[in-house]
């Protein structure tokens, strides 16, 4: 007997589909199907995974003949609504609250280096003088970049971790929980863009007090933490696209392999793009980083012109996310895939 016989009759007495069985041994369900179909064969720790699930020897899984083997009652997968076995759904709620405050406190750091920077010009925050006053001014934008990394690093490495082990999922949310998901995400980008508008019309009414800037940047940031937050809730529920998430790890020839010529071609085609929009993105704000530094340290530089532009060191920032949302829109609909398609 083969070893697609094996594990077909071995998946059977165990009641298991191969969404149950590729979640168990934390691959893809396209890659059970190429097992069965003699497509591919699993690597020596997936054996030992199916070995220990199945309870056999892998010369009994790979070579000997386990069709004659009877079904156990005990062992069976038990019917009902798939379960969160490895606890997703706390993780990526843990991943949403730590991406949220970590864009928050960045944002916010902007926020007070620029009341600081604005005030100390008029002696209303800082007594110091000259180009330490000047210098003080930047510590809260890069401590609020060093505790939104500690943030949002760990967060995203526990998740890419999580992914790379488990690059399955059985969908077990409920059409309820995608509905309070959908329902949670549209209050919080509405509560989010107020509070961005009421930071603008708030710094329009300050108008050249020193406090302006601060009353931008400060709701900006709690509202675009509180967008990140719910948009991160909404997108756990949607396990289908987790599920493809591993698709962009695979070589073309796997991923046509795996899921046909067409939507092969359309999976590549959506793969590219988003590698392509990542560097373009990456780039944009590099760019932004290092305008928005030169501005607020340009009183170290000198010169006539420094007092006017250090005010507005923040703006490269919000240019930039403008950037990267015209260029993403412009991949979207003038790319030569958008042409063809």
């Amino acid at each position: 007997m083969s070893f697609r016989d094996n594990l077909q009759h071995l998946r059977a007495t165990r009641n298991m589909t191969q969404e149950q069985l590729a979640m168990l041994v934390g691959v893809s369900r396209q890659s059970v199907t190429k097992w069965e179909a003699e497509r591919a064969y699993p690597e020596m720790d997936k054996l030992l995974k199916l070995c220990d699930i199945f309870g056999c020897t892998m010369d009994e899984l790979v070579q000997g003949d386990l069709t004659g083997r009877e079904a156990e009652p005990s062992m069976v997968m038990p019917e009902g609504p798939a379960q969160d076995v490895f606890g997703y759904d706390e993780l990526m709620r843990s991943h949403a609250w730590r991406l949220a405050s970590g864009v928050t406190l960045i944002i916010a750091g902007v926020a007070f280096s620029a009341l600081l920077g604005e005030t100390n010009g008029t002696g209303v925050v800082l007594a110091l003088e000259g180009a330490r006053g000047e210098a003080l001014a930047g510590v809260p934008a890069l401590l609020g970049v060093a505790a939104g990394c500690a943030l949002i690093i760990p967060a995203s490495i526990t998740r890419s971790a999580f992914v790379k082990a488990h690059p399955y999922l059985d969908d077990f949310y409920a059409t309820e929980d995608r509905a309070a998901a959908s329902a949670l995400l549209g209050k919080g980008v509405a509560a989010g863009v107020s509070l961005m508008i009421l930071g603008c019309v708030a710094a329009s009414a300050l108008g050249d007090l020193p406090v302006a800037g601060f009353s931008l940047l400060m709701p900006t940031a709690i509202g675009v933490g509180l967008i990140v937050w719910v948009a991160s809730l909404s997108g756990r529920v949607d396990i289908a696209s987790y599920n493809k998430e591993v698709l962009h790890d695979l070589p073309d020839d796997e991923i046509v392999a795996t899921l046909g010529q067409e939507r092969g071609q359309r999976a590549i085609v959506t793969k590219r793009r988003s590698r392509r929009l990542g560097a373009r993105c990456g780039i944009i704000m590099l760019v932004a980083t290092i305008v928005g530094l030169l501005l607020l340290f340009s009183a170290e530089v000198g010169g006539p012109w420094a007092s006017a532009v250090k005010p507005i060191f923040w703006v490269p920032w919000p240019v930039g996310g403008i950037a990267c949302g015209i260029v993403s829109l412009w991949e979207l609909a003038f790319s030569r895939e958008a042409r063809e398609g």
